[in-house]
This record gives C-alpha cells, structure tokens and sequence, in this order.
C-alpha cells in the first residue's frame, strides 16, 4: 500500500505572509489540526499547529491578527511522497515524533496530508488483518514513538500473542 492510497488530498493551505489568524481559522473551518504553509508553485516551506498557535500567542501575548505564521511556524519539515509504501511514513512519523506528513509529489509540491488518523482509520476497517502492512501493532508502535517524549530513545513495544506489551524500565 502506498501513501497516496490513505492521505487526505484536499488540504488547506497559507501563505508565510499569512497571519496566525487564517492558520486558526483554516483549522477551525476544516477540522484539522496542522497547516502546511507553501510558496507561489504549492512547495511546502513550513508547517503550523494548532499546539504552535497557541504557544505564539501565550509568549507573544499580541492577537493572533498581528503574528505572521512564518513566525511561529516550524521549517523543518518531515515529509513523504505520494508513491512511498506506508511502511515508510510509519517510519518517519515514528523517528521525528510527528503526527502528520505533508505529502508531495515528484516536483516537491504538496499534494496532501497522511495522518496518524489516516491510518488509524484504515487499520480499523480492516478489522484487525494486517492490509497492506497495517495493523493495529504497527499503528501502536506509532503512535507509542510519536508521544514518547523528545531526546529519550524510543523504546519498543514488545508483541505478546497478539497483543500488547508495555514495560517501563
């Protein structure tokens, strides 16, 4: 299975001239919580969440109107391209703690978003069968990598008949 196979293909978008503002309402408007910022040719520059919104806003104490997104935005990006297997975006999603990838195209323009969400959705309609390398362990393992907190070795989550083990040391 590939990337494309699972991503969200409408996505949202800002300018880095945009301010905080049209980031919040975009998210608000779509039900989302990431928003990639691209140039004129739709090549992504950075990326804003909600989470980065709302420390701009506490540490700058100014509205959301007045902070431009290239501020707050984060530019260093993890992404994938839209023929990638799944079993590669797992990977970067597990090794950069990120929830979302920007999904791009052979010319480095976006083309969507793959999520945790995304797979986790797709793990569920398969109903426990690994379908195109997706199970409910692989997605575990994920989202296990994903919220282990930053600069500590991620461990892995041993596999017990199927069903999973957590051990703290």
């Amino acid at each position: 299975m590939i990337v494309s196979d699972l991503m969200t293909p409408a996505v949202k978008s800002c300018g880095i001239h945009d301010n905080l503002d049209r980031a919040a309402r975009i998210m608000w408007e779509n039900d989302c919580g990431i928003v990639p910022m691209i140039d004129g040719e739709r090549r992504v520059l950075g990326m804003i969440t909600d989470r980065d919104i709302c420390m701009a806003a506490y540490t700058r104490g100014h509205e959301l109107s007045r902070i431009p997104v290239s501020t707050a935005m984060a530019k260093k990006i993890h992404a994938v391209h839209e023929n990638d297997r799944i079993e590669v975006a797992e990977g970067l999603m597990q090794r950069a703690q990120v929830r979302r990838l920007p999904v791009l195209d052979r010319e480095g323009r976006l083309k969507g978003i793959l999520s945790m969400n995304d797979l986790v959705r797709h793990a569920n309609l398969s109903a426990g069968r690994k379908a195109g390398g997706l199970g409910s362990d692989s997605i575990a393992q994920t989202l296990a990598a994903i919220c282990e907190p930053r600069g500590v070795t991620i461990a892995r989550i041993p596999r017990t008949r199927g069903i999973l083990a957590h051990f703290f040391s």
